[in-house]
């Protein structure tokens, strides 16, 4: 089963993905770790961020690997691990080139079937190239801004996570100070609303919930709340299926 996870900033989707995933037994599919390490890659090699065909080049020519289980995920590009080398405050504030280029969506999109379609292989013969064969996963939990709407659209459960800007900003600033970047409240929130606008007007797979999305207001919620409620309708619909 392949459970999607789009949201805004900050609204809390990569712990709730991560939690789940946990839960489930599932395989995480961080689609926003893949378009970090392009940007990683773009900056490294100086290619011009407003060169959509060069971006798009450099989304071919890259091999991007998710390792590992959820909540212990290792990001490889073309074999180095960038784990934390993605994280850093250069790769999030140019990001945004990388994602609303069409064509870096397409080949992202080729990537995230790919993906899923690997752990699907190996439920059906036992192995896994991420985790070994007794532990392997039955679920994907994909998260990311259009993988209810774009990437996984036939997706059996779809959830839209979104909070209030203010509580979403103060997440991010606690999350940046926990690495030691130690900013203001109100260049956070500016920097929230900001992203907010762009991933919602761009005219590549912009920002919003599918139809059949499940929408989660996570503003008052803890992180166990989150995931909990996430788990609760995961475990109907499965039920219901069966």
């Amino acid at each position: 089963m392949i459970i999607t996870i789009d949201g805004t900033a900050g609204s809390g989707k990569t712990t709730a993905a991560t939690g789940l995933a946990k839960r489930l037994g599932a395989d995480h599919l961080d689609t926003g770790a893949m378009y970090r390490a392009l940007t990683l890659k773009a900056l490294e090699t100086g290619t011009d961020l407003e060169d959509a065909g060069a971006l798009e080049s450099l989304a071919q020519s890259s091999n991007i690997e998710l390792n590992g289980a959820a909540g212990e995920q290792r990001v490889r590009l073309d074999g180095r691990d960038v784990t934390e080398a993605i994280r850093e405050n250069r790769v999030s504030t140019h990001s945004h080139y990388v994602a609303r280029t069409p064509g870096v969506r397409r080949v992202m999109v080729e990537k995230q079937h790919a993906f899923a379609a690997r752990a699907s292989e190996s439920l059906s013969t036992g192995e896994s190239p991420w985790r070994p064969a007794e532990t392997r996963a039955e679920h994907v939990v994909a998260e990311g801004r259009d993988q209810g709407t774009v990437v996984f659209p036939d997706a059996p459960v779809k959830f839209f996570l979104d909070a209030d800007p203010a509580v979403r900003a103060r997440r991010r600033q606690l999350e940046l100070s926990e690495r030691g970047d130690h900013r203001s409240y109100r260049d956070v929130l500016q920097e929230i609303q900001e992203r907010d606008r762009r991933d919602s007007t761009r005219q590549a797979s912009p920002l919003r919930p599918a139809d059949d999305a499940i929408q989660v207001d996570t503003t008052k919620m803890t992180i166990k709340e989150m995931i909990e409620t996430l788990l609760a309708e995961v475990r109907r619909r499965r039920k219901e299926a069966t």
